[in-house]
């Protein structure tokens, strides 16, 4: 049986999709990661599902990761965030290979547990590199949601238009109109 992602905003890079394991729903902060069923949907929605176990210490490890990701997400450049998240790295690496199609790269894990954790840190390094300004937390007071902005202009402010922009926009309605 599969379970459906019950996420508001899905399909962001895994660094920041492992973030959002965390949302708030009508004032209530959910955690898809309170199991390993959790587990296992966001494993399954990143397509990691064929690749790592869905068992009580990957969870702890994943958690770990979500939790070093977010401190440095919430200061960036932070040394003890920075160090939180080396910490995870520590676990995998990269080892270059030569596959028919050409260059290639293979993660090696010393412990696999550790696979999703550290594939979401490295993914975060990934967003590092390419637009370190482009990672957000979503501009609504209360949204705990992160996104990559791929916006033209680099402007986006919601993690969705149509949820959290709409209620800031329909908050500031009802200011203007609550004054008259």
């Amino acid at each position: 049986m599969t379970v459906s992602d019950p996420r508001p905003l899905l399909g962001e890079p895994v660094s920041l999709d492992l973030l959002n394991t965390r949302w708030m729903s009508d004032g209530v902060r959910q955690d898809l990661l309170a199991d390993t069923d959790g587990l296992g949907v966001w494993l399954a929605s990143n397509g990691l599902d064929g690749r790592f176990t869905t068992d009580a210490t990957t969870l702890r490890h994943t958690l770990a990761a979500r939790d070093a990701l977010l401190a440095l997400a919430d200061a960036p450049g932070d040394p003890a965030a920075v160090a939180r998240v080396d910490a995870v790295l520590w676990h995998g690496r990269i080892r270059a290979t030569l596959t028919p199609e050409g260059p290639g790269e293979e993660p090696e894990f010393k412990d696999a547990a550790w696979g999703p954790a550290w594939t979401a840190a490295r993914d975060y390094l990934d967003l590092l590199r390419t637009a370190p300004d482009r990672i957000r937390a979503c501009a609504h007071e209360a949204c705990i949601l992160h996104f990559f902005d791929t916006s033209r202009n680099g402007t986006r402010r919601w993690c969705s238009m149509t949820t959290c922009g709409n209620r800031a926009k329909a908050s500031r309605h009802y200011a203007r109109t609550k004054d008259n």
